[in-house]
């Protein structure tokens, strides 16, 4: 008796297919797999933060009311000059530190003036904080930005 060839088409793929599964999960899965870059999370000193650039927000007024420390403005907040939080400061302004370009961070750029390669900075307070990067209160949070470690 002759069977056309389509009546076995379908029980002979089906058959390739499960042998090929069956192959498929006899392969070693890889339990540690490499995570593709990345992933490095920049740690920054706490003791340094508190001794130099905690001082420099208060100076600059940073966290009077009227600017970061009467709540958030933009994607900064501070805790205000009345009652400080060194640890809710380190937070907020380490959330403004860019892991991969430090000297290019939010913290750096917004107070320092334009002219100086800064950037905007709003607000009804003083636009600009720094005149300069040879500042000595920049110099202080770029030295703390600059001494964190990409672990």
């Amino acid at each position: 008796m002759y069977l056309p060839p389509t009546s076995f088409r379908g029980p002979a793929s089906l058959f390739a297919l499960a042998c090929l599964g069956f192959v498929g999960c006899q392969e070693a899965s890889i339990t540690n797999p490499v995570i593709p870059g990345g992933g490095q999370e920049l740690i920054l000193d706490y003791a340094q933060f508190e001794a130099e650039v905690v001082d420099v927000f208060t100076s600059r007024g940073c966290d009077s009311a009227s600017c970061h420390g009467g709540g958030i403005r933009g994607t900064f907040q501070l805790s205000p000059a009345s009652d400080k939080d060194p640890g809710f400061d380190f937070t907020q302004a380490s959330l403004q530190v860019d892991a991969r370009q430090r000297e290019s961070s939010a913290l750096l750029l917004k107070p320092l003036a334009v002219p100086a390669g800064g950037t905007a900075h709003g607000g009804e307070g003083p636009t600009s904080t720094f005149d300069s990067e040879s500042d000595t209160d920049y110099q202080k949070i770029l030295t703390w930005i600059l001494a964190g470690e990409l672990q």
